[in-house]
């Protein structure tokens, strides 16, 4: 078997463990919480933003009354707007994707930030050509150009319904940072749109988690040397085997942490039982003796 048949393999086995154990024990409202929180803080994270998982979660429970300690409102903003961008999202799991979804999605997602950049309007196409550390982007209008296409094969491949949707999810997510449409928020318009297609074939998000964005970076790097999404696709997989293994452990050893702590406790008890009654044995033999 292949190195990525194996891999597919498996993340469906674990798959279904992680629905059995996570997904459906969870009250959905609280799972959609606890993912919506995760996710946002590390996709933010992967940009820079210093919010951690507990300062995220804080922010959406309490808004800008939360107490914000050495964060700034620019960062508090690109976490709200996070928010807002992942809840338009998934409450329109059943659109399409079409040019029309990703701009209305990433006026959302850019709201309250992108108003600070020169020449930049929340939803609409960059105006000029773009370039992030040492990644030249190609000629805007010809990446533009090529969006529809994107779009619609990502489409007629998820109705077709023949690729797993992990792939569709990683082949889309390369091409779309590298056609890189938007002034800003491209990175975490395309981990949005990834986890889209991954929620509407009802697969769970796929969390690339901050400190892991040197690597994610370099599969896509490595996807385009190469012209070959396997890297990307591998990096994909692996990064959600690591959470719904790294969660089905979580939840495994406190409960039986939890018994673990109790035994003894039991075990205590009946020692000092046991204790106590051969001390009154003693002392009703002595009082026989005498």
């Amino acid at each position: 078997m292949a190195f990525m048949e194996k891999l597919i393999s498996h993340y469906n086995v674990l798959l279904k463990q992680y629905n059995d154990l996570i997904v459906n024990a969870f009250d959905d409202k609280d799972f959609f919480e606890y993912t919506e929180n995760l996710f946002t803080a590390h996709s933010c994270g992967i940009e820079g933003n210093s919010f951690s998982v507990n300062d995220t979660r804080e922010l959406n429970e309490k808004g800008l009354n939360a107490i914000l300690h050495n964060k700034s409102l620019l960062e508090a903003f690109e976490i709200l707007d996070h928010f807002k961008a992942y809840e338009f999202a998934f409450s329109n799991i059943s659109q399409p994707l079409t040019e029309s979804f990703i701009k209305e999605l990433h006026s959302v997602l850019t709201f309250n930030t992108l108003k600070f950049t020169k020449n930049s309007e929340p939803g609409e196409y960059t105006t000029t050509d773009m370039a992030a550390g040492d990644t030249l982007f190609g000629d805007h209008k010809q990446n533009i150009a090529l969006i529809p296409k994107l779009l619609e094969q990502t489409q007629l491949t998820m109705d077709k319904g023949e690729l797993h949707p992990m792939l569709i999810s990683a082949k889309f997510h390369y091409h779309f940072i590298y056609l890189h449409p938007f002034r800003d928020g491209n990175g975490r318009l395309g981990r949005l749109l990834s986890n889209f297609i991954l929620a509407k074939k009802q697969h769970p998000l796929v969390i690339i988690r901050s400190e892991e964005r040197e690597k994610y970076i370099e599969a896509l790097k490595a996807s385009k040397r190469h012209r070959d999404t396997a890297p990307i696709e591998t990096f994909f997989f692996e990064t959600a085997i690591y959470r719904m293994t790294h969660e089905i452990a979580q939840k495994k050893n406190l409960t039986q942490n939890f018994f673990l702590k109790l035994k003894p406790t039991q075990e205590n008890e009946e020692k000092k039982t046991k204790s106590e009654i051969n001390k009154r044995q003693e002392i009703k033999n002595r009082g026989r003796i005498k």
